[in-house]
């Protein structure tokens, strides 16, 4: 077994409130109905990025008992480098075959949690992925994973479940919709009876908390504020639309602005990072491009406030580590765009959440909407505090 097969136990707390337990590779048996009988339940949770493919068990307070990690195999198997060893580094000469590999990555990762002794209590799966995702038809077509187009994901992550022990029902979210779940489970928006959740990254996607609950629509899609237009002849974005927050307010956006508008990095480094580095040393143009993302941010929270009357904004990704060179300018102009009286008080807070976000997302979602009365009243989660 590679390193890479091993469980990985926590030996350090981590930076958010899900927590892990040393879990010991060992073989487990799975009791005929798929059910741990008389232990508290776990889920399967599995996070499907462009660059890493993740899986946990999670138990219904959060805690991660076992982790196991696969890099995502390349969709092509030309212009990447070398591929990584294994079942999954064979080379992809063909769309087909680098499906496959993504895939076989997947199944990599659920066949080392099975060999945890706390398989026995799985007792359901939640598949978070990198979208578009259509959860009605159990397939996604991820824009960072072109070789995945219309890839039954659900279908084969239950075969492969079914091949360890027994099946187990599957729900699939989106990335956004799992950091929606991740945080109203245990993070910033723990208690709140209505909020959005946004990750604003090398995209900008989102979740929705409506009454106390996750609300991710028909296909898995509510909440994809990335792709709400708030600048009618704004840039062009690849969705096909015009003005889009993700096309004004992702990191490759603010990044282009600042070029084009003549900022020059003091190394090659020319991301959002870089920009957000130079803003908090007074660079006028960096601050005035993270000012541009901000207002987009800022429009786009303050119309989905007016139509839905959620109380906060909670953001997360890498482009809301930059701080209050974002969150300043956002909630200044937050201000200005919820101006109606039952909007004014809408807070925009960051997301608590560390790197396990995905995969605590995507057990809370499975706890959400698969629920098992008969195992789940003997095992309830803890009820988040309501705010006042």
């Amino acid at each position: 077994m590679t390193a890479a097969d091993a469980l990985t136990p926590a030996d350090a707390p981590p930076p958010h409130p899900a927590t892990r337990t040393r879990a010991p590779a060992a073989p487990a048996t799975r009791g005929a109905s798929g059910h741990g009988a008389g232990s508290a339940a776990l889920s399967v949770a599995i996070d499907i990025g462009g660059t890493k493919i993740a899986g946990a068990l999670v138990d219904r307070r959060g805690t991660l008992h076992a982790t196991a990690r696969r890099p995502t195999p390349p969709s092509t198997g030309r212009g990447h480098g070398a591929a990584p060893a294994g079942a999954v580094g064979a080379a992809c000469a063909s769309p087909g075959a680098a499906a496959e590999a993504i895939m076989a990555a997947v199944t990599e990762v659920i066949a080392t949690l099975a060999r945890s002794p706390e398989w026995a209590r799985v007792t359901r799966c939640g598949l978070a992925s990198a979208g578009p995702v259509d959860a009605a038809r159990g397939t996604v077509s991820p824009v960072n994973i072109t070789a995945w187009r219309d890839f039954p994901v659900r279908a084969r992550t239950e075969a492969t479940l079914a091949r360890h022990g027994g099946p187990v029902p599957v729900v699939l979210v989106g990335d956004g919709v799992a950091m929606a779940a991740a945080e109203h489970w245990l993070g910033a928006a723990r208690g709140r009876r209505n909020a959005l959740c946004m990750v604003v990254s090398t995209g900008v996607g989102g979740g929705l908390i409506l009454d106390g609950r996750l609300c991710p629509g028909p296909t898995g899609n509510a909440g994809h504020i990335g792709h709400i237009s708030v600048e009618v002849d704004g840039p062009p974005c690849p969705c096909g639309s015009r003005g889009c927050v993700e096309a004004l307010a992702s990191g490759p956006a603010i990044a282009r602005r600042a070029a084009a508008m003549g900022w020059r990095p003091t190394g090659t480094d020319r991301s959002a990072a870089a920009v957000a580095a130079a803003a908090r040393d007074g660079d006028p143009v960096a601050l005035a491009a993270f000012d541009r993302a901000g207002r987009a941010l800022a429009a786009a929270i303050a119309g989905t406030a007016t139509l839905l009357e959620v109380e906060a904004a909670v953001i997360g990704g890498g482009v809301a580590a930059a701080g209050e060179v974002l969150f300043g300018p956002l909630r200044r102009h937050l201000a200005t765009y919820a101006a109606l009286s039952f909007v004014r008080g809408i807070e925009a807070v960051p997301a608590s959440l560390g790197t396990d976000a995905g995969l605590v997302g995507a057990a809370a979602a499975a706890f959400e909407l698969l629920p098992d009365p008969a195992l789940d009243a003997a095992d309830p989660a803890p009820t988040p505090p309501r705010r006042g």
